[in-house]
């Protein structure tokens, strides 16, 4: 009898735990994809030194779809007098003759940002990466603050990463464009709360699992 006690009470103990994995399991996914779509739908975008711009794909200079968009919610801000600089961010793929940020640097000057206005980091091919040369930019130029924009479903990845490299962030998303929460991807909500699951639990302890897929 006493064995079986203890046998009934090491079964109980082995069944809590894998209740509480398994909740663990459920709860955690959860729990990111409601920030993340919460994010999204309630950006509070705040006054700040500068404006992130977060690099998309460019075809020799012409930015995409998507980064037009990203540019041109980062010209209605900064009319608006949102922050008094502009920083586009973004390397080139293999072969390519300009880079994401020259290319967004470039439209917005076009569409009548002034030069002295805008400043090009050319670096990051994913999120982390292009999150540093930009923090490191900042830094430089004596910012503290930033907006960040970028897709509604990116905003809180995007806005997690500089506050844990030491910046004060806030997102102003996309609000045409492929990206917008108008044309509403599931695949992409769910990419992007992986992606930041990715992040808090493997890329805060140095483990950066690169997110570029031509966007971000």
């Amino acid at each position: 009898m006493h064995f079986r006690a203890v046998d009934m009470f090491g079964f109980k103990i082995i069944r809590r735990l894998v209740s509480a994995i398994l909740l663990l399991i459920i709860v955690i996914p959860l729990f990111a994809f409601g920030r993340t779509w919460y994010s999204a739908h309630n950006p509070r975008p705040a006054h700040a030194d500068v404006i992130v711009v977060l690099g998309a794909a460019q075809f020799d200079g012409r930015p995409s779809e998507v980064l037009q968009a990203r540019l041109a919610e980062a010209k209605r801000i900064f009319t608006l007098g949102l922050a008094p600089k502009i920083i586009t961010v973004g390397a080139g793929a293999p072969g390519d003759r300009t880079t994401e940020a020259a290319a967004g640097r470039k439209w917005l000057i076009a569409h009548g940002v002034e030069s002295d206005s805008v400043i090009a980091v050319e670096k990051g091919r994913d999120t982390y990466v292009s999150t540093q040369s930009y923090i490191a930019e900042m830094k430089k130029l004596g910012a503290k603050s930033v907006v960040i924009v970028t897709d509604p479903y990116h905003c809180l990845r995007s806005t997690t990463m500089a506050r844990d490299l030491g910046a004060i962030s806030s997102c102003s998303p996309v609000k045409t464009g492929p990206n917008a929460l108008a044309h509403f991807d599931v695949h992409y909500l769910l990419r992007e709360t992986e992606a930041y699951l990715a992040y808090v639990t493997l890329g805060r302890r140095g483990i950066h699992v690169s997110d570029h897929l031509g966007q971000a």
